[in-house]
C-alpha cells in the first residue's frame, strides 16, 4: 500500500511536496515501521502499543485519502483501491491487537 501511495502522490500537485503528499507518505510508512517496531520489541504489551500507533497512522492516512479525492487530486478509482487497502489492514490490525493483548501475560 506505501509503494501505491508513493505512486498516486507523484502527480500531486508540486505545491502539495511539502504538504498533503508528504503527509501521505509519511503516515502510509509508518503504518509498517510500527509494526515491525512491535515485533521488534519485548513482549506483546509493547507490540499492542505500536500497532495502536499504526492504526492511528492507518485513521489519518483514511483521512489524507479523502481529502486528495475532494481536491480532485485522486481519481475514484485510485481512492477506492487505497482505501479499501486501508481498511483492509485496519481489520489485520485490529485483529493483531486483540490477539496480542489476549496473550500479554504469556510472555
Amino acid at each position: 500500500m506505501t509503494l501505491s501511495v508513493y505512486r498516486e502522490t507523484s502527480h500531486f500537485p508540486r505545491e502539495e511536496l511539502f504538504g498533503l503528499t508528504s503527509q501521505m507518505r509519511r503516515c502510509s510508512a509508518s503504518i509498517a515501521a510500527n509494526i515491525a517496531e512491535g515485533c521488534g520489541r519485548r513482549g506483546n504489551a509493547e507490540l499492542h502499543r505500536f500497532l495502536q500507533i499504526a492504526l492511528g497512522s492507518a485513521s489519518e492516512l483514511e483521512y489524507h485519502l479523502l481529502l486528495a479525492r475532494d481536491l480532485q487530486y485522486l481519481e475514484s478509482s485510485a481512492y477506492e483501491k487505497l482505501n479499501g487497502a486501508v481498511e483492509e489492514i485496519k481489520k489485520m490490525l485490529y485483529s493483531l491487537a486483540r490477539r496480542a493483548d489476549a496473550e500479554r501475560g504469556r510472555y
